[in-house]
């Protein structure tokens, strides 16, 4: 398969994923989201991968959503604001599913959705200059499809506080609630660590591990259908539309847009 917006490479046990889209600040749009899962789809084919690492070519991790492809939606806002939703939930939700260890490797800033994809994998090495961000209020948003899966791994005070400030928090903070797993400038011997250990036990186990851990939380069907709805009636609102075309059009920040 050939990639628009990843650059995919085999490592022995590792399948390497790189979001490619640094004049856009890798942020997620449609296309991203069928490429992600057709990598996730070439990690379960695949018996001898046992690791998915994520990591990002320029300064920017992940920026979140696309503004410039959200400005161009035209009519019938209501249903392409959930089916985006859905969409990004659905991502997030698989990446806690697939029999793969997949793995952040963060070295830049990551806001928005970008946290939702470092929250929903299993480990996040980062290195010192990372930060992490929910700057969705600004816009008169809220990152409800990423806090499920952020509140899963941090508990509910960080995510609330991120959420509340939009202030973006250092690779340090992220590491003490447990955001990040490791801060380090160079994350490949703590991989090479966990590539070793992940061959000595049976590749079933770690698919075995992410349904039961998965059954523990609250049901994902259930907060898939508490986020869609929240997105969608925000997503919908004149003010928030306002906002997004300005930025997109004019790089407008969205306190100078109103």
């Amino acid at each position: 398969m050939d990639f628009q917006a990843l650059i995919v490479e085999e490592r022995r046990e590792v399948l390497r994923v790189v979001l490619n889209r640094p004049e856009r600040q890798n942020s997620i749009n449609d296309v991203l989201l069928a490429e992600l899962h057709a990598v996730l789809d070439l990690a379960e084919r695949s018996p001898h991968l046992r690791i998915v690492t994520l990591a990002a070519t320029g300064p920017v991790f992940c920026s979140g959503m696309d503004f410039e492809s959200a400005s161009r939606n035209g009519s019938n806002r209501d249903d392409i604001a959930a089916r985006g939703g859905e969409a990004f939930f659905d991502l997030l939700h698989r990446i806690t599913t697939v029999p793969r260890l997949v793995v952040s490797l963060v070295d830049g800033r990551v806001t928005g959705g970008g946290v939702g994809l470092v929250a929903a994998g299993d480990l996040v090495y980062a290195t010192p200059a990372s930060t992490f961000g929910l700057p969705e209020a600004l816009w008169g948003l809220l990152p409800c499809c990423v806090l499920p899966f952020l509140i899963r791994r941090t508990g509910f005070q960080p995510a609330y506080a991120m959420t509340l400030s939009t202030l973006s928090v250092p690779a340090g903070q992220a590491e003490r609630f447990h955001l990040v797993d490791e801060v380090a400038d160079d994350p490949a011997p703590a991989l090479r660590r966990l590539a070793s250990r992940l061959t000595k036990f049976d590749e079933s186990t770690v698919g075995a591990a992410k349904r039961y851990f998965g059954d523990l939380c609250f049901p994902a069907e259930q907060q898939r259908r508490v986020a869609v709805a929240e997105f969608s009636r925000l997503m919908s609102s004149p003010a928030v539309q306002h906002r997004i075309a300005a930025f997109a059009s004019h790089q407008r920040l969205p306190w100078e847009a109103r």
